[in-house]
């Protein structure tokens, strides 16, 4: 019998959470039986229980967070609620082999407790420094706030019998805050899918009758950076005096009325286009048109160690990049980006200006970005790492139920361990 995994995630609908459903999918293709408990989307993700590609999804109604840290409180309280309701029903029906949770929140580990009673394993799958996450969203918030999530933080690390990894500094954090050993910490990068990362023909349409077309692709909350990048352009236009681009920003999020709104009070509205989420197509175009794509994240203590969707999903497309100095934005774009002192708009307006007047150096970007994309940090080498650790997690022929869980070896399981500039695999876009 295959084993059965089944994955908790609350922060986004499955299967527009990309990667858990990459993940779904490679552990259906490898043998696997797959179940992902998941709140409805707003406007996508909408039915209550569908089986997509093999991967069978039940849903729960959520109200996302208003208010500060009591909304959050009152969301989190009504996810738990929905997915643990969920899960015993999912346990009733058959045996679940790995309980795999997705942070945010750090709470999910409740659930997992609940579903090893009947021998389940708990693997953590760590999406967001929940600590730093909060600290960034609620700035100067009350002390409590950030105790609280460090004692969750650590409870599902201690909870944990493996933690899956987006990078090295989130490993780091496993060994370090959450005192894992190392065979029991195994690195799987949020990486594009080659199959679907294609350039097309570009669209002249998209530049709006100017000459260069700058792009972002991604979410747009509060730690994101948009509200750098557009007073960045401000910048570029009023004191460099560039009025030959256009710009579409591709994504929404808890700020996007506000961006929408500054854009109005920089007075540049007419060179700012919002198109909110938009199907695949229209990101393969713009991407494939865009002259220079923008990552603009500031740095801070999440945001410094996260590897950015964004960031790899440009340079998949073969686009320059220009970026703030984060330490894994560095690791995953080498020299496909230019990089700019840490939260400085004025910096980030010249890198653009200088790379908009250097063809053959966009060029040069984009084919090194890609080609690292291709050699180190596609999906494909991804799903590699994941499928082979569950390999050895559930071997063929295993037993229905354990007492205990057992340690990997460190041949078979600690997969990360390679030189820096030869690592493979990356909330936080």
């Amino acid at each position: 019998m295959p084993g059965h995994i089944l994955i908790l995630v609350e922060n986004l609908s499955v299967p527009f959470d990309r990667r858990v459903w990459q993940e779904s999918r490679a552990l259906v293709d490898a043998g696997f039986d797959v179940t992902v408990i998941c709140p409805r989307g707003a406007k996508q993700d909408r039915e209550d229980e569908i089986t997509i590609d093999g991967v069978r999804i039940l849903r729960y109604p959520l109200r996302a967070a208003t208010g500060g840290p009591v909304g959050y409180l009152r969301e989190y309280s009504a996810a738990l609620w929905h997915t643990l309701r969920l899960a015993v029903k999912v346990r009733r029906e058959r045996h679940v082999d790995v309980v795999h949770a997705c942070n945010p929140p750090d709470l999910l580990f409740l659930i997992a407790l609940v579903l090893r009673l009947g021998g389940a394993r708990f693997v953590f799958d760590h999406h967001d420094l929940v600590p730093e996450l909060f600290e960034s969203r609620f700035p100067g918030g009350p002390r409590f706030l950030h105790t609280v999530t460090r004692m969750t933080e650590r409870l599902t690390f201690a909870a944990a019998d493996a933690v899956i990894s987006p990078n090295e500094s989130y490993r780091t954090v496993a060994l370090t805050r959450g005192k894992k050993r190392g065979d029991d910490v195994v690195v799987v990068r949020s990486a594009p899918d080659l199959s679907r990362f294609v350039r097309s023909e570009p669209d002249e349409t998209l530049r709006r009758g100017k000459r260069y077309l700058l792009a972002y692709l991604g979410v747009m909350g509060p730690q994101d950076g948009v509200d750098y990048a557009l007073r960045a352009v401000q910048i570029l236009r009023e004191q460099i005096g560039r009025e030959d681009f256009h710009c579409v920003f591709m994504g929404a999020g808890d700020v996007f009325d506000e961006m929408i709104a500054l854009t109005r009070e920089l007075g540049i509205d007419d060179v700012v286009e919002f198109t909110g989420r938009v199907p695949d197509e229209f990101v393969m175009r713009c991407l494939s048109t865009a002259d220079l794509c923008l990552s603009p994240d500031p740095w801070n203590p999440l945001n410094d160690v996260s590897t950015m969707n964004k960031v790899v999903e440009y340079m998949a497309m073969a686009r320059p990049i220009v970026s703030f100095e984060l330490k894994e934005a560095r690791v995953s774009a080498g020299e496909a980006a230019l990089y700019v002192a840490p939260n400085d708009e004025a910096g980030f307006a010249k890198a653009i200006d200088e790379l908009l007047h250097d063809e053959p150096r966009r060029r040069r970007m984009g084919e090194l970005g890609r080609e690292r994309i291709e050699q180190r940090l596609s999906w494909e080498v991804s799903r590699r790492q994941l499928v082979d650790f569950y390999r050895q997690l559930i071997p063929s022929g295993h037993p229905r139920r354990r007492s205990q869980p057992q340690r990997m070896s460190r041949r078979g399981f600690d997969l990360h361990a390679r030189r820096e500039d030869q690592r493979v695999g990356s909330p936080n876009a």
